[in-house]
């Protein structure tokens, strides 16, 4: 458990929990996608929105482990309202495959939960024959997100409602190469580094967002678009590096934040008042922070938005 921190101008710190942050705030008749549901801060954060009245659709890769989530929220908040739904955010088709049934459902979307993620595999390439990482983590949920937001402005007029779209970085968008994100290199097996890879993928999701908030704001949208560190946190993310994982194991309860902890930020980010009309910003502890420079590049956000539209036709 993370032991450190100051309150910030919220109120709240890295020692805050995601009920913390949601004390007392009712999300009934709000309708969320949560991605990578399944584990993690994605599975607390399902739980605790749907702890506060939200209409949660877990959207996940292991529909059978997510069923059993589902299971143990019902059984602790018996009123609430959880769906499961498959998603594989490396493959192209099962987004489309995922929006096409979400659209047919009629369901409206007020929160998109951009959550699911990868850190440092091996190399390989998804079922379209793109660098893994950067396929699951960014262009997927851009894929995913371009997909509803029709979905997600008819439901902002028609409840009147505003809209919150979250995506989940990390600091590790700050491990990139100097140029940010190499595009003529996505693919490049020879010159991969796990970890920059991880950064650069992580560098797009907060490029992403505030796109998406420029976006937004020109065309005078109710919807909001912020992206979100969500702490040191010990999880199945390092699966991948056996031996840092273990040693996370043994010394991580002392210095890195629990899931709990960890679900704070996506969880302010995505329901507390305090976050009304805040887009393009991104959080650290449950208070706007301090991004990269690079993550703050506004021709690098657009560079990024034509190539990521490039891939999604494939």
């Amino acid at each position: 458990m993370w032991i450190l921190g100051r309150k910030g101008a919220s109120g709240f710190s890295a020692r805050s929990t995601a009920e913390e942050v949601t004390q007392g705030i009712d999300g009934t008749g709000l309708t969320a996608i949560v991605t990578g549901a399944s584990s993690g801060i994605g599975e607390e954060t399902a739980r605790v929105l749907a702890l506060r009245g939200v209409h949660v659709v877990m959207a996940v890769r292991n529909v059978e482990t997510g069923r059993k989530i589902k299971e143990e929220i019902l059984k602790n908040v018996p009123n609430s309202k959880v769906d499961v739904m498959e998603l594989d955010l490396s493959s192209f088709a099962s987004v489309r495959k995922f929006a096409s049934e979400y659209k047919s459902s009629g369901l409206p979307l007020n929160l998109l939960i951009n959550n699911a993620g990868l850190m440092a595999p091996p190399f390989k390439l998804s079922q379209d024959k793109i660098e893994l990482q950067f396929a699951t983590n960014h262009l997927g949920h851009f894929l995913l997100t371009n997909n509803l937001l029709e979905t997600m402005k008819n439901t902002a007029r028609e409840s009147q409602r505003e809209g919150r779209i979250v995506n989940v970085s990390s600091l590790g968008h700050q491990f990139v190469y100097s140029e940010g994100i190499r595009f003529d290199k996505i693919n490049d097996e020879s010159s991969y580094n796990s970890i920059f890879a991880y950064g650069q993928s992580k560098l797009a999701n907060i490029l992403h967002a505030n796109e998406l908030a420029r976006l937004f704001k020109e065309e005078g949208v109710e919807i909001t678009a912020n992206s979100l560190h969500p702490g040191s946190i010990s999880t199945n993310l390092l699966r991948h590096h056996s031996f840092i994982d273990g040693l996370v194991n043994m010394v991580g309860k002392y210095v890195l934040k629990n899931v709990p902890q960890g679900a704070a930020t996506t969880c302010y980010v995505a329901l507390n008042p305090q976050v009304k009309g805040v887009t393009g910003k991104y959080f650290s502890d449950s208070n706007i922070a301090e991004p990269s420079s690079l993550a703050k590049d506004g021709e690098l956000g657009k560079k990024l938005w034509e190539f990521s539209l490039s891939f999604s036709k494939l």
